[in-house]
């Protein structure tokens, strides 16, 4: 008897990991869940540029991307950004913070597409005034 509801056990554990990864899970995440892959270029000041404090900055993120999931840190300080419709994405800008004087700082950009999909980026300036 004991044998019997062991091998079931593990039949119904076999079936129910098999079908969320086939279909997914109650989050909505699945196997075959394709990732746009949301992109971002085009950023100015270039890395490893030399700027002055409190410079202007600015990328672009492709139209995949969810324009509220833009998150900007510069040396892990939050940063507000503007985001602007442009074509095909969206240009965002900001300004690098006044504390941040005589130091190398990375611009960190998180962001997610439309399916949800994290991407992220940063690059490294160098505050000279």
């Amino acid at each position: 008897m004991r044998r019997i509801q062991f091998v079931m056990a593990f039949i119904f554990i076999l079936i129910s990991t098999n079908s969320m990864a086939y279909f997914g899970d109650s989050a909505g995440h699945t196997k075959n869940k394709k990732c746009n892959g949301a992109k971002l270029n085009q950023i100015k000041p270039a890395h490893l540029s030399v700027v002055a404090s409190q410079s202007e900055f600015s990328f672009w993120v492709s139209g995949e991307t969810i324009p509220r999931s833009i998150e900007v840190t510069v040396k892990k300080i939050p940063v507000e950004v503007t985001v602007k419709e442009v074509s095909r994405g969206y240009l965002v800008s900001g300004k690098l913070p006044a504390s941040l004087k005589e130091t190398f700082a990375r611009i960190e950009a998180k962001f997610k597409d439309s399916n949800r999909c994290s991407g992220n980026k940063g690059w490294l300036l160098n505050i000279r005034d």
